[in-house]
């Protein structure tokens, strides 16, 4: 379409930007089907070549990574074509992608050594697909052993895939699929493109929003106050994420947890103001502060008495229990925000002094790092700020809730999976 152009300042980092003012509902771009590279479409492809491309999707889902499969197609077909050089149609459009990558499966281990709890977790998982990927990839005779070995190829085919392919939405089917040009599409967060892939698998993008001229043209990667999942996944730091995720990792992920709000998306720290979300205030309440009251026949069961009132929408009952455990709500806040603010400034000092050759990705990291540590700082001066008004120790609430047989003391270590406990 007329009108859109991609622009660089910097001649390396390429974004799709328009040169018009476009109306919301236009279609902006149009990748005929054959152009793009279906997973369902390879998949029949790359499996008429050879059946060991079916067993080494049977071994995915033997290792757990079943769900990978599709990924794994693209995958495989772009080592295939790599290995055609430039007799391969796509040649062009591979030799456009880059070269240098910041995100988790690059990383050297010196760099997962300063990465927080949560990124390093999900830091973690996406260079074990990469390693699934490579583990299974020896069973298809499709690729030269030499280049089943070349782990700078490996890495840049599983980049490819994983920072420019699609997924289709809900109800179009699980077709991962990499689409020249609409893979251009920066991440924002707030948004002014959406890619569409109708019944014969063509490729749209079409504006969602007034769009005028000399503006970027963006879709999103992610939820926008999960900074940390655009950091590993794609490699770079969101600096407009309205909030990120509070980094607790000592909750479990059970199902009454969850009904008060336990999400990546719900549990957050706003960065601009350093306010909590009302979910992190329920969670924190229910899954730590009641957890630790003893029973008593006056009282009854209050974790479950509040339970009950968040599930029924009863909003005073809830008020009232909130304001009887306020103390020891904000005081376990803050323990984990003065605790992870240790964390940060000792993951800070590792950094120091290292080589940004043999690391490259280090800035980047920090960035990171200094962005939660920048949300942390303000969410701890308002916690300050409210401990301070409330005269420190609290007599807890007494009367109906029974507030001072809260103990006080250390909460108690929680079995936690980091790599599954709070994923969706």
């Amino acid at each position: 379409m007329d009108g859109v152009e991609l622009y660089s300042e910097d001649g390396m980092d390429y974004q799709a930007v328009t040169t018009v003012d476009i109306p919301a509902g236009s279609t902006v771009m149009y990748i005929p089907a054959e152009l793009c590279l279906h997973s369902s479409t390879v998949e029949q492809e790359l499996c008429a070549m050879s059946p060991t491309v079916q067993q080494a999707a049977d071994q995915l889902t033997k290792i757990g990574s079943g769900n990978s499969i599709p990924d794994f197609y693209i995958f495989l077909k772009l080592l295939i074509e790599y290995e055609k050089e430039d007799q391969s149609f796509y040649f062009p459009y591979l030799d456009s992608f880059p070269r240098l990558y910041f995100n988790a499966a690059s990383m050297t281990d010196f760099c997962y050594e300063c990465l927080p709890p949560l990124v390093f977790s999900l830091s973690r998982m996406e260079r074990v697909k990469l390693e699934n990927f490579q583990q299974v990839l020896q069973k298809v005779d499709l690729v030269s052993a030499f280049n089943k070995q070349n782990m700078p190829l490996l890495r840049w085919a599983f980049n490819a895939v994983y920072t420019r392919a699609y997924a289709d939405k809900e109800g179009q089917g699980s077709d991962v699929t990499l689409t020249p040009m609409a893979d251009m599409f920066n991440h924002g967060t707030d948004t002014e493109v959406e890619v569409y892939f109708d019944e014969g698998g063509n490729g749209m993008a079409y504006t969602t929003v007034d769009v005028p001229a000399n503006s970027p043209l963006r879709i999103s990667y992610g939820c926008p106050t999960n900074p940390s999942f655009l950091f590993a996944r794609y490699g770079f730091m969101d600096d407009s994420s309205p909030a990120t995720f509070c980094k607790m990792m000592d909750i479990p992920k059970t199902p009454e947890n969850v009904d008060m709000g336990m999400d990546f998306s719900k549990m957050l720290f706003y960065h601009d103001t350093g306010d909590i979300s009302q979910e992190v205030m329920d969670v924190v309440l229910y899954a730590k502060v009641l957890a630790n009251i003893k029973y008593s026949p006056e009282v009854g069961d209050v974790k479950q008495q509040f339970y009950d009132a968040h599930m029924q929408g009863d909003e005073a009952t809830k008020a009232a229990i909130h304001e009887a455990y306020r103390f020891e709500t904000i005081s376990a806040i803050k323990k984990h925000v003065d605790t992870f603010m240790e964390q940060l400034i000792a993951l800070e000092a590792k950094s120091e002094g290292k080589s940004l050759e043999e690391h490259p990705r280090l800035p980047v990291i920090l960035h990171h790092n200094q962005f939660v540590k920048e949300t942390f700082s303000k969410v701890k001066q308002n916690l300050d700020g409210a401990v301070a008004e409330m005269g420190g120790p609290a007599s807890g609430g007494g009367d109906q809730w029974g507030g001072d047989e809260w103990n006080g003391g250390e909460w108690p270590a929680e079995e936690y999976n980091q790599e599954y406990a709070y994923m969706e």
